[in-house]
């Protein structure tokens, strides 16, 4: 892995994990599916007009690349972020980002139990880690009177995008890169779209921090972290890449704690350590070994 994916793996991990903290600003000031609608519909205009201006084409896209287009924007962008968005009404933003970051553990368990993927004895013990993790988090938030239907409701997305992740193959090769990501935003869009009317209505207080959290999660998480991620894949590999999600529960519970004063509590700090740990553990057990020179 050289220095530029690490550099590119950090950015994403950063990005990824402040768009809870972003996030929380707009639920609390607007409704979070249309707000996530009108998210994606910004994003996605956006990101196919710089696609069209780099040359790119939705008719040069090859059928696992249209595959993930939709499956990301049903299941990544519909049910993943709208689950969270929803939950962040009731939940902090540093503990939606952790119950996020265990979607890498739930692709390994969904993978060896569903589909026969062999997981060696580091990332057995890396799961139970995860669990553990997740164990010393929960039971020092619920006790502390989080929102048990908020909690479930982040851990269903976790596990959509962990089916999302096993599903979609090849979407980051065959170029055209954003393309894909304006196309699977609009996708999302379009779905939320339909689905949001029905459970809410256009109640917004209008304040600078709501304009400039949106903004931001537009186009930073929305656009940058997106692309990023796909480049990386991309360079590196899924599950090379995968390694920097380990990252994301520290990043998002550190800039909730800067930017929205939450509390950190030594639980918080146990559980998040362990997690990144477990999943630091799982992906490294699913690199191939390096392959020595024989000796001369």
């Amino acid at each position: 892995m050289d220095i530029r994916a690490i550099l590119m793996g950090l950015a994403f991990a950063v990005m990824w994990a402040s768009a809870f903290t972003s996030t929380r600003m707009i639920v609390t000031e607007a409704p979070p599916l249309l707000s996530l609608a009108l998210r994606f519909a910004l994003s996605g205009a956006v990101g196919i007009l710089i696609a069209l201006i780099m040359g790119e084409t939705w008719r040069a896209l090859t059928r696992g690349q249209w595959r993930a287009v939709v499956i990301l924007g049903l299941c990544q962008n519909a049910l993943y972020l709208g689950l969270n968005w929803m939950a962040m009404q009731w939940i902090e933003a540093g503990l939606a980002s952790i119950i996020a970051a265990t979607m890498p553990l739930l692709v390994a368990l969904l993978g060896w139990m569903l589909m026969g993927e062999r997981l060696r004895r580091m990332g057995v013990i890396g799961l139970l880690l995860g669990v553990t993790g997740v164990a010393v988090i929960m039971g020092a938030r619920l006790q502390g009177g989080s929102d048990l239907t908020g909690v479930l409701m982040c851990f269903a997305a976790a596990l959509a995008l962990a089916v999302a992740t096993l599903t979609v193959r090849g979407a980051s090769s065959g170029g055209n890169v954003m393309m894909v990501v304006g196309l699977q935003m609009l996708v999302g869009a379009l779905t939320l779209g339909l689905i949001a009317p029905f459970f809410e209505t256009w109640d917004v207080i209008y304040t600078p921090r709501l304009v400039g959290a949106f903004l931001y999660t537009v186009i930073v998480p929305g656009l940058a972290a997106t692309w990023v991620w796909f480049l990386l894949v991309g360079r590196i590999g899924a599950v090379r890449a995968a390694t920097f999600h380990f990252l994301t529960p520290f990043f998002g519970v550190a800039v909730a704690a800067l930017l929205l004063n939450e509390s950190i509590g030594l639980g918080d700090v146990i559980g998040v350590a362990i997690i990144m740990a477990g999943i630091l553990m799982v992906q490294l057990s699913k690199a191939p070994p390096v392959k020595r020179p024989p000796p001369s």
